[in-house]
């Protein structure tokens, strides 16, 4: 039996529910990450006793697939995607858009499916805008394979965020502090292409760079899914 078709316990003394219980657990993930996150701490949040807690949920990983799951529903698209790539699109997008919301999904994607009502949801949106422009096995390792594009993405992003707030750096100051030392590499000749890279390559901000990234594995599956040419 999952957690989503479990019965919730009686609703006492301390108003309880697994709403609840879920709303905390975001709130304390988005201010913390998911170190912050234990049911200790939720029911804390709560003002509840933590052993209360067990009887709506019974791991702190079944805590992590309902917050998955609620986050989720920032990603569902407004209406009907018009085709298979605005809805492939839609979704790496929004998925994007929600991690940098909530910085700790990072750490979750690309794990087992998710199986709660809004991630069922935004599954069957995606699949639903393949049907037709191909099979369904090459639908799977279309999602497929932009999940793994936008999750890589996705998480070298946050990455890069977290080390901002760490080293108290942005990235502008972190390349000018690490220029020296860079400039002395580059000088050896051992790194003709790096070299190329560093004085010729264009500066380009992280959504942008996304969108080029996405754009060409969109333009990848869309060559799988075209039909072959007759000779």
């Amino acid at each position: 039996m999952t957690v989503w078709d479990r019965p919730e316990p009686p609703n006492r003394p301390v108003p309880l529910d697994r709403e609840r219980i879920v709303a905390a657990a975001v709130a304390l993930a988005d201010e913390g990450g998911l170190e912050a996150v234990s049911l200790r701490k939720v029911a804390a949040r709560l003002g509840a006793g933590p052993m209360r807690l067990y009887g709506y949920i019974a791991t702190k990983e079944e805590l992590f697939d309902l917050m998955v799951d609620e986050v989720q529903a920032e990603i569902l698209p407004a209406g009907a995607p018009g085709d298979w790539r605005e809805a492939l699109g839609a979704l790496a997008r929004g998925t994007r858009r929600t991690a940098l919301r909530h910085e700790w999904l990072a750490d979750l994607l690309g794990g087992r499916p998710a199986l709660g009502p809004n991630g069922l949801a935004v599954a069957e949106a995606t699949l639903a805008a393949l049907d037709g422009a191909t099979d369904i096995d090459t639908a799977m390792r279309a999602m497929e394979t932009v999940g793994a594009y936008f999750t890589g993405a996705i998480r070298r992003e946050i990455a890069r965020l977290r080390a901002e707030r760490t080293t108290g750096l942005t990235e502008h100051e972190w390349q000018r502090a690490s220029g020296p030392y860079l400039t002395k590499m580059l000088a050896t000749g051992d790194f003709p292409a790096l070299g190329k890279l560093v004085h010729d390559g264009a500066d380009v901000d992280p959504e942008a760079s996304f969108e080029t990234g996405l754009e060409w594995v969109l333009d990848a599956v869309a060559a799988r899914l075209a039909p072959p040419r007759t000779p």
